[in-house]
């Protein structure tokens, strides 16, 4: 039994992520795999969709193995990031139905593997989210891409805060299509590997369709006017200046999870939002969050993050810068310059 188990069912090429002790956190090793994975079932004509879960009860994936990258050098990083963005972007354009289900816990990682394929599923159980400038890191996989394109201001205050969504909130956020039940995946499993042969993305999302429920209410569109008014800035410190002066409980909160992130990586994070907005494709954004996450992790608080949350388990990061106010806009506008070959020519 491997870490990504492979296998054909009916008219269905599964791809199952198999390290449920470690919320199936994605190693190098298993983008691989599921590269691998790709190219046999894209060149089986017996294959008419591809369908990607998690092995066990608590999630998808819970993101990258960052626990690999900081023990590893630049260089494994380096590969590590190039494959696996090159995976995402792959995924996206997939040539068969691709067919995500986010039940449980996605982050990271596993939005990359999930947020852009052509179909994705969440449940009554998902909890969806981009956490990163809690490590020190940024939001990437193509979350710069995913993010600007959520309704007004919501991308911005998740990329920042890394919020939690439940199924209502990433269905409104744009990372999912629909809600399954929990009760309702094996129908649907069933359903997909009875498709016909020249199977049609529409096929598919008919199935879903008639699987689907209401998620109901979510607190994003609950909270939209509040987001929209205080996220529409493009300086850090005019955000926290304007949620200061909102008075609602829902801006206390979120104030109060900005000043636990590291300040030089929400810095960094709102200029690839604010450039994935106009960006001309996935691919872009990608590209882009390739290099940052390189400066990141050189120059910034990501291996401090790292330690705080994972090595040592302190949940006392020392970030460097400590405040906003002591951030270098020179140094930030550093880590957007190129540092590597191109992931994508």
């Amino acid at each position: 039994m491997g870490d990504v188990l492979v296998e054909t069912a009916g008219r269905l090429g599964r791809i199952r992520l198999n390290r449920p002790r470690a919320l199936n956190a994605l190693t190098h090793a298993m983008v691989g795999e599921i590269d691998a994975a790709l190219d046999r079932f894209l060149a089986d004509p017996a294959v008419a969709a591809v369908l990607l879960t998690g092995e066990g009860e608590r999630g998808l994936c819970a993101g990258g193995d960052i626990r690999s990258l900081y023990d590893g050098d630049l260089a494994f990083a380096e590969g590590f990031w190039r494959d696996e963005y090159r995976l995402d972007s792959r995924i996206a354009a997939y040539e068969k139905p691709f067919v995500a289900v986010m039940d449980g816990l996605t982050m990271g990682g596993g939005v990359g593997l999930a947020g852009h394929a052509r179909h994705r599923v969440v449940t009554e159980r998902s909890r969806v989210a981009m956490p990163e400038t809690g490590i020190g890191y940024l939001p990437d996989v193509g979350a710069t891409w995913l993010l600007p394109r959520a309704p007004g201001e919501t991308g911005t205050y998740l990329g920042l805060t890394g919020a939690p969504m439940d199924a209502a909130d990433a269905i409104f956020a744009g990372f999912a299509d629909a809600m399954v039940p929990v009760d309702a995946l094996p129908r649907l499993v069933a359903a997909l590997q009875e498709l016909p042969e020249e199977a049609e993305a529409e096929d598919v999302a008919v199935m879903i369709r008639a699987l689907a429920r209401d998620p109901g209410p979510g607190s994003l569109a609950e909270n939209r006017a509040v987001i929209d008014r205080c996220f529409a800035f493009d300086m850090v410190d005019e955000i926290v200046s304007a949620l200061d002066a909102d008075g609602s409980d829902f801006a206390a909160r979120t104030l109060a999870t900005l000043r636990e992130k590291s300040p030089a990586s929400l810095v960094l994070t709102l200029c690839l939002l604010r450039r994935g907005r106009t960006a001309p494709s996935l691919e872009d954004c990608l590209e882009r969050e390739f290099h940052a996450s390189l400066a990141v992790l050189a120059e910034g608080d990501f291996r401090e993050g790292v330690r705080a949350a994972v090595i040592d388990k302190d949940r006392n990061p020392r970030w460097n810068p400590a405040t906003l106010a002591a951030v270098d806009p020179a140094r930030i506008a550093g880590w957007l310059r190129p540092r590597a070959a191109p992931v994508f020519s």
